[in-house]
């Protein structure tokens, strides 16, 4: 509640320093008294709108810079507080789901061997041939 409302009066000052720049005279603007511009100046007293606009600039720059520095102090601190519903929804299964006992540890297996496997033992040279040739 309190992020938008600072956040509406931000964008409130950037509308009106953006407002007040714009109607603010240039510095080219002396030139263009000669064609008749001149007396435009004369409402609001002999020095122009110079010192009017340029103290509201000031103070609302100076509010502005507040206000900044105010959402990212807000924005810094995270809340609480879930502010979706897809947060709540996780929040409510995390507190939900019972506590798990956590994995055992995985122990490594022991080393294969390197070594080839034995090949079965070759019959004796002098031994009869247990299956007779093929003709």
């Amino acid at each position: 509640m309190l992020r938008g409302l600072i956040l509406g009066v931000h964008v409130l000052l950037a509308l009106m320093i953006i407002g007040l720049v714009l109607l603010q005279r240039g510095k080219g603007a002396e030139a263009g008294a000669g064609f008749g511009s001149g007396a435009s100046g004369t409402v609001f007293g002999a020095r122009g709108t110079s010192t009017l606009f340029s103290k509201l600039t000031a103070v609302f720059a100076g509010l502005f810079f507040v206000t900044s520095l105010t959402l990212a102090y807000l924005g810094s601190h995270a809340t609480a507080t879930p502010a979706s519903v897809l947060e709540r929804a996780a929040q409510a299964a995390a507190a939900a789901a019972p506590a798990k006992a956590p994995p055992p540890a995985l122990t490594p297996a022991p080393p294969a061997s390197t070594s080839m496997p034995k090949p079965a033992p070759a019959p004796a040279p002098d031994a009869p041939n247990p299956t007779p040739p093929q003709k």
